[in-house]
């Protein structure tokens, strides 16, 4: 049985971005040809024929494609130099490594390693680094290692430490599975690398403790998810993804947790997918998803 990584072998994934003009289309495939590629689906988009920006992902397939991935990024740079675009060219069959901190609750932690195991979600899980030992043996059996590193008080600098210590060359990204910490500006700075998180969607109309109790006293008819990159602004950077629950006087506090729960697993399981599949282009504090 052939796993979803073989499956993806000799294929690339090509990203371009920049100021839209005539003539980029043409360039991209004819680029892809001519290095003997075979193109299997190209999105696009431009937010403005005149002068706007332009976004493009080109999945191909390109045999012995390793080894002429050094060729073919010359060409990129060489071709694309005149139109003063962005590029990223990655090998798909080369999973990323994502790294996921957790806390206490873990609906959206065990739903990331649920699909990781099935083959859902094209990563490798180097570790889970959590602030609680509570999920540690649901992890390891997972055949997924787990680190505890506590996080108590005011001060954070020595868990930061040690967090940075342990992700820093392993991972390409890091995902926050409700991992109850506020990171800080020089923690996201050391890293280096994007940092995906998940939270409800009653920020900021319920911030702080118990948002789903607030949202039964208030009422609210939709609850939902918000999944995000991380940025130095609290919960305001690029969102990835988004979705809502209908729900109604009859729910408790504790029905519209769970409905929320549910939101939140499938939130970010589709957002740590699309990044790790390299679906997702930031734009400013925006982001284009094909």
């Amino acid at each position: 049985m052939s796993t979803r990584f073989e499956t993806l072998r000799d294929q690339a994934c090509l990203i371009v971005h920049g100021p839209d003009q005539p003539g980029i289309v043409a360039a991209v495939t004819t680029l892809v040809a001519r290095n003997k590629g075979n193109i299997l689906s190209l999105d696009q988009f431009s937010d403005d024929a005149n002068g706007g920006a332009f976004f493009q992902r080109v999945l191909f397939h390109r045999a012995d494609l390793a080894e002429a991935m050094p060729g073919i990024e010359r060409d990129l740079a060489e071709t694309l130099a005149d139109f003063g675009l962005e590029w990223k060219l990655t090998n798909q069959e080369t999973p990323k490594r994502m790294a996921v901190l957790a806390s206490a609750s873990d609906h959206c932690l065990l739903e990331l390693l649920w699909r990781h195991r099935r083959g859902e979600l094209p990563v490798t899980i180097p570790m889970v680094i959590s602030n609680h030992t509570a999920s540690a043996e649901h992890v390891r059996s997972f055949g997924i290692p787990f680190v505890h590193v506590p996080s108590q008080g005011p001060d954070k600098s020595v868990a930061e430490a040690e967090i940075v210590k342990l992700l820093t060359g392993n991972v390409d990204f890091v995902v926050l599975a409700r991992y109850m910490q506020i990171l800080s500006d020089s923690f996201l700075e050391r890293i280096g690398v994007p940092v995906i998180n998940i939270h409800h969607s009653f920020l900021p109309a319920f911030i702080g403790a118990a948002p789903y109790r607030k949202a039964k006293e208030r009422g609210v008819k939709l609850i939902g998810a918000t999944s995000h990159y991380v940025t130095k602004d609290l919960d305001e950077g690029p969102i990835i993804e988004q979705d809502v629950a209908r729900v109604d006087h009859t729910h408790s506090a504790a029905a519209l947790q769970a409905r929320g729960a549910y939101v939140e697993r499938e939130v970010l399981s589709r957002a740590v997918q699309w990044h790790a599949e390299d679906r997702v282009i930031r734009h400013g504090n925006q982001t284009i998803v094909f």
